[in-house]
């Protein structure tokens, strides 16, 4: 399951709900093998709401475990996505940037970061993954894409710095280099990372960028590469079934890093294609797991595959 935001933190502090209970255990129970936690921020001003999940704090801990103890008994591996919005946070708070450029007309001007903005916040993906090893998570995924922090670090779009962390592409992959070494201090499971694979501009960052990038994060340890698109700047992308797929075979045929691929993915056919034919090493299933939650049910029947079901729920299983 596809790291999604919910939106539904009712309580402005950043702590699971009843709802995401409900939400993430019935997913588990439809037998999806691995659930990753939607974007959870690692500090209070990195939200991209105030309804976002937070592990921030010491006390985000508790129920986060709870969380991590009920979804594992229906036998799936769990994950969290830990993330930091940078510009497109949408909060009361000063927000921050790698440079001072609103992500548009509508948007909040971020402060530029000093080079201790930039230091403390890497100790807060830290702490935020000492805090997810504490909670139980199987994995780790840090939130490279969609126009948040370390995406915005990236694409030269959004990142006209002049020190060590802006100019070449090279430099400005520094910020998510230090992140992954960091978070692997304190983290010896899988790390996976997502990515944005095309800004979709003319000046933007393109697949070509990104095997290079890959590169980097396959020499700095991390497990996986989990391929998205888009959201840098506002643009118009082109959107059908698989449409990211390729971006995913071209990473993982080049560097030789096991990759993740996500995007209009419905079937158990479509997954079963991508597989059988190299193009990614795992399938992340968003928005088809918000309208099923028995997707894999559905898959297998497809595929005439036969998998597991929760003791109570055997007698309606068999097809």
């Amino acid at each position: 399951m596809s790291p999604m935001c919910m939106y539904s933190a009712t309580n402005e502090k950043g702590f699971l709900e009843d709802f995401h209970f409900t939400h993430y255990i019935s997913r588990a129970v439809g037998q999806v093998g691995l659930i990753i936690i939607e974007a959870t921020a690692v500090t209070p001003e990195g939200r991209i709401s105030y309804q976002d999940l937070g592990i921030w704090d010491d006390e985000h801990v508790i129920k986060l475990a709870e969380m991590v103890y009920k979804i594992k008994q229906y036998g799936a591996k769990t994950g969290i996505q830990l993330a930091h919005a940078g510009r497109k946070a949408m909060v009361e708070e000063d927000i921050y940037a790698p440079s001072s450029i609103p992500f548009d007309e509508n948007m909040k001007t971020p402060i530029e970061m000093t080079k201790e903005d930039i230091q403390n916040t890497i100790d807060a993906f830290q702490k935020g993954a000492k805090r997810a090893k504490e909670a139980g998570f199987d994995i780790i995924e840090i939130h490279g894409a969609h126009g948040y922090l370390i995406n915005e670090f990236l694409s030269p779009l959004s990142n006209i710095r002049e020190d060590e962390y802006g100019g070449s592409i090279e430099n400005r992959y520094r910020f998510l280099k230090e992140v992954i070494q960091a978070v692997k201090e304190v983290w010896s499971g899988p790390l996976f990372v997502r990515i944005s694979a095309n800004d979709y501009h003319p000046k933007g960052l393109t697949i070509s960028d990104y095997i290079q990038i890959a590169q980097w994060m396959k020499d700095d340890g991390v497990s996986l590469v989990d391929v998205s698109s888009g959201a840098i700047v506002k643009t118009p992308i082109e959107v059908y079934p698989g449409y990211q797929v390729p971006y995913s075979e071209a990473i993982r045929n080049k560097i030789g890093i096991p990759t993740g691929a996500v995007g209009m993915i419905t079937s158990g056919i479509q997954a079963e294609e991508i597989l059988r034919n190299n193009r990614a090493d795992l399938i992340f299933i968003g928005r088809e797991l918000l309208r099923n939650p028995y997707w894999p049910y559905t898959a297998a029947k497809e595929l005439k595959a036969e998998i597991e079901a929760p003791n109570p729920y055997k007698r309606g299983w068999k097809f």
